[in-house]
């Protein structure tokens, strides 16, 4: 059984009044709310810890910690309050980098909106090269359908453009675009993949799952240069917002090299673990997970796919869509090809990630996990593996991640959107198992938490709201929102926090703890007691790894 290393460390943390100064190799900290649990148990919180050369070596009483601290520079926290370093369970830091340089689709509103922007985005960027885009999400739209390449070719009509939708897993693309990926009338579906199409059988310009690698080869690749600057400033930004560690998902090899440059040269504000796309995961299903020599940049194993995404109908269910009885889906992997790297994976204790969305994908992935784990008694007892999103698990399979010992990685944010229009897509019966984060917490299962930006905000603040309250951002719920799945405050933070640093631990290397790293997120007031409609307007004061201070937002 694959099994999560037990990490008996604390929620170390504080915030601090005054940073501590260039060379300093530690610091008292004390003076607000301290949310710790030391590897002893402790009942209650301490009043103040002590940080040494970038790990806690104390926590406890004031007038013990500045004994201790043998006079250290003293951090009053003056009310503010800290918790153990915020982990980011799922994120792709080169998208949320390219988000703030590119085309944003993320708050248009409408299909005009998109058309707008196109517009705005076209006359700002005159040539002949394709334009791309990012962000979209029609659910909330008025016209209530996905755009098409006649929405485009209004205000685009002959340079390509390729817009992709929030989850990744769809695009939209002009008439120009078509062309360029030879998509025409009698173009076949790949497998794992769909070309929506009209009543006449033209290709609408969407393009679901696997149908996007008809257009990818066929626009510029991303330069090494701009990666790198995209990952510098994605992780900058992650720093700003009080993450303290994010896990990288489908990450390739260019991303990989561009991450490891910016930890060599002091640019990296944020541990990063990384987990490599199959393609470029050739080295860590080799020789296993590895670091850089900063330690701040961990391949821990590989990414893989199940299926797709619920609101493009492209996550895979065991019954038909209820909107959409003619589809139950898309499946975008392969069996043999699957067990094969799951296989390779265990034999040299790599993890590994499935992403799998709807009911059906959820049970192939722990049926396909369960299957290479009889194969490597040895390997699954040290290695943990993980299913990305478990967003809709029929609830026979919910306790099946716990006797696997695999992880649910979720993302409460997809819930609080994802509510508004997952009641149609799959109707009343199945909603008993979507976004089931109680359940599964009852089962027994190990459940973190991120955000998937930049299909999402990224954000630690939204993400602890949605686990919480199980309401949109503006309060409001839906009747079918399941409230009973919400988590408590102190479940939350976990999920956000420690169990994300366990769930990428080295389960492979038992032994006694070790003084966990001073990996510590400040906000301005305490989301542990405050109000639930407050929680949002906290603010990031302050964001610490290895004991040293790499954003100062006071």
């Amino acid at each position: 059984m694959i099994r999560i290393l037990s990490l008996a460390v604390a929620l170390f943390i504080a915030a601090a009044a005054q940073p501590a100064r260039a060379g300093d190799n530690g610091f008292l900290m004390y003076g607000g709310p301290l949310h710790v649990s030391d590897a002893g148990g402790a009942a209650s919180p301490p009043e103040a810890l002590v940080a040494r050369d970038g790990v806690i070596v104390f926590t406890g009483s004031l007038a013990a910690a500045r004994a201790k601290a043998g006079g250290l520079p003293e951090i009053d926290l003056k009310g503010a309050a800290a918790y153990p370093g915020f982990v980011d369970s799922h994120v792709h830091l080169t998208g949320v980098g390219l988000r703030e340089t590119s085309l944003n689709l993320d708050q248009v509103r409408s299909v005009a909106d998109l058309v707008k922007a196109v517009a705005a985005w076209a006359a700002a960027h005159p040539g002949d090269e394709p334009l791309t885009g990012a962000g979209w999400i029609e659910t909330h739209w008025p016209e209530g359908r996905f755009p098409t390449s006649a929405d485009l070719d209004a205000v685009a009509p002959d340079r390509p453009v390729a817009l992709w939708r929030a989850d990744g897993h769809a695009v939209v693309l002009n008439s120009a675009a078509l062309r360029l990926a030879g998509i025409g009338r009698d173009t076949p579906d790949p497998a794992g993949g769909r070309i929506d199409r009209d009543a006449d059988g033209r290709a609408t310009g969407m393009l679901i799952d696997n149908a996007m690698d008809l257009i990818g080869p066929k626009l510029p690749p991303l330069s090494y240069a701009r990666r790198k600057e995209a990952l510098a400033r994605g992780t900058a930004l992650y720093a700003a917002r009080g993450w303290t560690r994010g896990v990288n998902m489908s990450t390739q090899a260019e991303d990989l090299k561009a991450l490891e440059a910016l930890a060599a040269e002091g640019r990296l504000p944020i541990r990063v673990d990384v987990f490599m796309t199959p393609e470029d995961g050739g080295e860590v299903l080799r020789r296993g997970p590895y670091a850089d020599p900063t330690g701040l940049v961990r391949v821990r194993g590989v990414k893989l796919y199940m299926d797709g995404a619920l609101g493009s109908r492209g996550a895979a269910l065991l019954k038909p869509y209820s909107d959409r009885p003619d589809t139950s889906g898309l499946l975008v992997a392969d069996h043999d090809a699957t067990l094969a790297i799951l296989k390779q994976a265990l034999a040299v204790r790599a993890q590994v990630a499935i992403h799998a969305i709807g009911d059906r994908g959820n049970r192939l992935a722990m049926d396909w996990m369960s299957e290479a784990f009889r194969t490597d008694g040895p390997g699954a007892a040290q290695t943990t593996w993980r299913i990305e999103h478990a967003q809709i698990i029929n609830p026979a399979d919910i306790p099946r991640l716990a006797k696997l010992g695999v992880v649910a990685s979720m993302q409460p944010s997809h819930a609080i959107g994802d509510l508004y229009f997952a009641p149609s897509r799959l109707g009343p019966d199945r909603l008993a198992g979507a976004y089931a984060w109680r359940s599964l917490v009852d089962s027994g299962a190990s459940v973190v938490f991120g955000s998937d930006a930049p299909v999402e905000v990224g954000d630690p603040r939204i993400e602890f709201y949605a686990a919480v309250a199980r309401k949109d951002l503006s309060g409001k719920s839906g009747p079918d929102w399941s409230p009973e799945q919400a988590l408590t405050r102190a479940e939350a933070l976990d999920a956000l926090s420690v169990r994300g640093v366990a769930a990428v631990a080295d389960a492979a290397l038992p032994g006694p703890p070790k003084p966990p790293p001073a990996d510590i997120t400040v906000f301005s007031a305490d989301i542990m007691t405050l109000p639930e409609a407050d929680i949002l307007t906290v603010r990031p004061v302050m964001t610490i790894v290895g004991g040293k201070i790499v954003h100062d937002g006071r």
